[in-house]
């Protein structure tokens, strides 16, 4: 404790127990000298004083704290600790102090690394997306100009599967710029008193060819009386359609579709005075086991099944987005052969 002073001891101890972050100064005898109290609360009350290889015993970080002893390079190595709730990923400076000592101070990432795997499984899922009808056309293109250039009924056979292809493309990039803008916006609460009688109205109306060609019957259920909440019109018919669109979809089995409009008291200490909106449909349903994921930006649960049926594995993401912008709640029950009901709960004008 040496060649710094008592006094000099006392400012470093009072500079790493200011640090707003797990920090501890390792000694030139590679003992721990000091640990703040975040850093005690991560790797316990009794490390001041121990072998550092006691606390951290993952190879980077002991490597960069010997290069900082012994040749006084600082370095910035990851930590991931494992607990029973989740994987906390560190990044620490490790910093080469004067007397031979060595500061180690842990910023935790976890977010951001959570963040820009999202991004990158974004930008995979995107690319994936794309490639398929990409390559379908490029491929109809190429024969079209080369062994079918003459032959018209493969040539108009050609045409309708590009231009199957060619839309799906167009959904995908219009679901993506609507999920731009919907999650740009989920911090903007809307203030608009909007009657949810007349936005559900809108959705079902839009939908009933739809429905009409699937064979599936639109059912309205439940007060009929204005229920005020506070809405983007826009964005709350996007969330109906959206959702009877799904059940219509993949409930076609069951030909019947409810949308059932209800005051609920269920969560008011919550959420206040809500209204409840559920749609019903009497279809396969879903297994218990993708329930949690299927608000996951591309998650399908029949890939081959929804892509043939249009879907871009985005509208219950848009839909998950607008809701929480809305200060509501979104709940999905299903049952295996039964059907699967959507609920959407929205705080009250």
């Amino acid at each position: 404790m040496d060649a710094v002073g008592p006094y000099l001891d006392r400012m470093l101890a009072s500079f790493v127990g200011g640090i707003p972050a797990p920090a501890l100064v390792i000694n030139p005898d590679e003992k721990i000298m000091y640990a703040n109290a975040k850093g005690l609360k991560l790797f316990g009350p009794t490390i001041v004083g121990r072998h550092y290889v006691i606390a951290m015993r993952q190879p980077a970080l002991l490597g960069a704290i010997e290069i900082a002893l012994s040749k006084g390079e600082n370095s910035t190595p990851r930590l991931v600790i494992a607990n029973s709730a989740r994987e906390v990923v560190y990044q620490v400076t490790v910093s080469a102090l004067e007397g031979g000592r060595a500061m180690c101070v842990f910023e935790d990432v976890t977010e951001q690394e959570h963040i820009s795997a999202i991004r990158r499984d974004f930008v995979a899922n995107v690319s994936h997306e794309l490639r398929t009808p990409l390559t379908s056309l490029l491929g109809f293109i190429e024969t079209l100009q080369g062994a079918a250039k003459d032959d018209s009924v493969a040539r108009g056979r050609f045409l309708v599967i590009m231009s199957r292809e060619a839309e799906r493309m167009n959904r995908l990039v219009r679901d993506l710029l609507s999920l731009s803008r919907v999650e740009s916006e989920e911090r903007m609460r809307p203030t608009i008193a909007c009657d949810l009688v007349v936005l559900v109205g809108m959705a079902v109306t839009a939908l009933r060819p739809t429905a009409q060609n699937a064979g599936v019957e639109l059912e309205i259920t439940g007060d009929a009386s204005p229920l005020m909440v506070p809405a983007d019109p826009d964005q709350m018919v996007q969330v109906f359609q959206n959702l009877i669109e799904n059940a219509i979809k993949y409930g076609a089995a069951g030909g019947l579709v409810t949308v059932d409009m209800q005051k609920d008291d269920s969560d008011t200490l919550r959420l206040g005075r809500t209204i409840a909106v559920r749609v019903i449909d009497r279809g396969d349903g879903v297994d218990a086991i993708h329930i949690p994921r299927l608000t996951e930006r591309f998650y399908r649960v029949d890939n081959h099944r929804s892509r043939e049926m249009g879907g871009t594995g985005l509208g219950l993401a848009i839909v998950k987005h607008i809701v929480n912008r809305h200060r509501g709640r979104m709940r999905i029950e299903s049952i295996k052969g039964k059907g699967t009901t959507f609920t959407v709960i929205l705080p009250q004008a």
